[in-house]
């Protein structure tokens, strides 16, 4: 049994990836479609559901609070812009021991069609940080770079 216990050791983590994802992975890879769907449908309500109140973005124009995001893509979509299309590839989740966070990122591709111009395809790379609070899954973070890779 010792000669086996440092063989085991060793294999046991490749035979646990081998089975596949975590339930908690799958998890955030089923919130990460849900609020990507609702990102595309510019259903603000559902969309700024899955976002925590002490939120952070980390978008090309600079920082922003949940409160300050909520007001500015109201304001975009009340001016008549939206989001015509989603889609992101190459998704990697990576969930914490303690199985209480989670970080997914992916390249994706927008198109956005801005009030008054012709549609245009947004290239970028994002990363969401998910913590476990209260239940329910947030996304208290988001950073994402414009130029990406996209799908």
């Amino acid at each position: 049994m010792r000669v086996l216990a440092p063989i085991i050791a060793v294999l046991l983590p490749g035979l646990a990836a081998a089975q596949g994802p975590s339930e908690t992975e799958l998890q955030i890879r089923s919130l990460e479609a849900a609020v990507n769907a609702a990102y595309q449908a510019n259903d603000l309500p559902k969309y700024f559901a899955y976002y925590a109140d002490d939120f952070r973005g980390l978008f090309p124009d600079g920082v922003s609070s949940k409160r300050d995001y909520v007001k500015s893509w109201t304001a975009f979509i009340k001016s008549g812009g939206r989001i015509e299309k989603f889609t992101y590839t190459g998704l990697v989740v990576q969930v914490s021991a303690s199985k209480d966070a989670a970080v997914a990122s992916y390249h994706a591709v927008a198109r956005t069609k801005n009030p008054g111009k012709p549609a245009d395809d947004e290239k970028y790379d994002e990363t969401d940080v998910w913590f476990y609070r209260g239940g329910s899954w947030k996304l208290v973070e988001v950073h994402y770079s414009v130029g990406g890779k996209g799908s």
